[in-house]
């Protein structure tokens, strides 16, 4: 059983909606057992509640009588209202309820080192919220109390998820999202701030001020106050144009390709810089960055690694901004390559994961077409007929050359505990990547570094 909280009553059972034809406050009454799913609500908490403290004396048989047709109408969908005592209580178990998920979702992106899975975790909760909890059944005083936290939850992923933007350079998604949030909430300063320093970077400075000036006469009128340090300093920034305001701080072991930051090339082989843009792997719970921001990153790092021609990367960066959905889908299937194309690369053994390469691989070879270059010499091109799809392609192409390449057997993994990239080591004698940090001051038998 699905329950749908956050906005409007809802009830689905394999997917399908299901009409409880409960009435209001008996939708209420389900609705705060849900929020409280596999804890005991007692009688008095829910009369208080549903009658917002002024319950009439017949409160409590009113509530065993909508638990009665509760239970009644869950009965068929293998939801039980327990009796616990002093209350009832809606064990979990099988049911999916929006709240719960999106409470794991915020935890998760809340424990999460790396600002891409952030942003996906913040997406995936964000998406859950289709309005006020229980739009259709509490009153707003009710939703205060019930859900309060869950309204700060929700500010706090819209905030986070924009300052990761931010630092991953996509200020454009940043305005997009905030402007009809800051509209509603003027005076929520940290939102303010992203949008503020979003419309600059997206040469929109005049803008930018104006929300400032808006947001100051909210707070002066609404609660007397001036906006915070933090939000003046950034206005002051804006008024003095601050260069450093024009987009995010540089990553360290980086290059400036086409207005994209790529890392350096160490592996040695473009299906080991394909896996080297997802910094940090040998400590997946702590990350050291994620290189692959968006889609024009995704293509201009294809055209970098000479995958695509330059005219086809500018194409591809170009049809990526005006199809953004279908574009942040390619990400997420270019990402979920780039985990099992590691995983097949640093564990021979890991036959899933070279599955799940070999199918991307087989799709990308169906599209491929044999061209005559301007060099005369044949080669395998993707054409545009394979749409958003093209970089990714071109990396499974080149994962699969690997794959049935000796040089397979000669790819070793950086022990750095801040890197984990890959590398071919042909004479089997480095033990760290090319970046100059990794093993300094670590003892390896007398030598240093490798």
């Amino acid at each position: 059983m699905e329950f749908r909280l956050l906005g409007s009553f809802e009830a689905r059972h394999g997917g399908v909606p299901v009409g409880l034809g409960l009435r209001r406050q008996e939708r209420c009454l389900l609705g705060i057992l849900l929020v409280e799913a596999g804890h005991v609500v007692r009688t008095e908490r829910l009369v208080e509640l549903l009658w917002n403290g002024v319950a009439p004396v017949s409160a409590r048989g009113t509530v065993h009588t909508y638990v009665g047709r509760l239970r009644a109408a869950l009965r068929p969908y293998g939801v039980a209202v327990e009796s616990r005592a002093e209350g009832y209580s809606v064990e979990p178990a099988e049911h999916w309820i929006d709240v719960r998920e999106f409470a794991d979702l915020v935890a998760t992106a809340a424990s999460s080192g790396d600002p891409g899975e952030r942003v996906r975790c913040h997406d995936a909760a964000l998406e859950l919220w289709r309005g006020p909890l229980l739009a259709d059944a509490a009153d707003e005083l009710l939703r205060s109390r019930l859900g309060g936290r869950l309204a700060e939850l929700r500010l706090s992923a819209l905030a986070q998820r924009a300052e990761d933007r931010l630092a991953m350079g996509q200020h454009a998604r940043v305005v997009a999202d905030l402007v009809p949030v800051v509209d509603e909430l003027p005076s929520h300063e940290r939102l303010v701030a992203a949008l503020m320093t979003a419309l600059y970077r997206d040469g929109r400075r005049a803008e930018a001020l104006r929300r400032y000036r808006d947001t100051a006469r909210e707070l002066a009128e609404g609660v007397g106050l001036s906006p915070g340090p933090a939000l003046a300093d950034l206005h002051a920034r804006v008024l003095a144009d601050d260069p450093a305001l024009d987009r995010p701080p540089a990553p360290l072991y980086a290059v400036r390709v086409a207005g994209e930051w790529l890392p350096w090339h160490t592996g040695g082989h473009p299906a080991l810089e394909f896996c080297n843009t997802y910094a940090g792997w040998s400590k997946p719970g702590r990350p050291r960055g994620e290189w692959l921001r968006g889609y024009s990153t995704l293509a201009v790092w294809a055209g970098y690694a000479d995958l695509v021609d330059d005219h086809d990367v500018a194409a591809l960066v170009e049809r990526g901004r005006m199809q953004p959905e279908q574009a942040e889908a390619v990400m997420g299937e270019a990402r979920a390559f780039r985990t099992d194309l590691y995983a097949c690369l640093t564990d021979a053994e890991d036959a899933r994961a070279f599955a799940a390469v070999a199918a991307v691989a087989r799709d990308a070879a169906q599209v491929a077409v044999f061209t005559r270059g301007p060099d005369g010499l044949g080669r395998w091109r993707l054409p545009p007929s394979a749409g958003l799809r093209v970089p990714l392609y071109a990396a499974a192409r080149s994962a699969a050359e690997l794959l049935a390449d000796a040089r397979r057997f000669t790819v070793c993994k950086c022990p750095s505990d801040d890197c984990g990239w890959l590398f071919l080591d042909a004479g089997g004698r480095r033990r760290w990547c090319s970046i100059a940090t990794c093993g300094e001051g670590v003892s390896t038998g007398g030598r240093r570094g490798w």
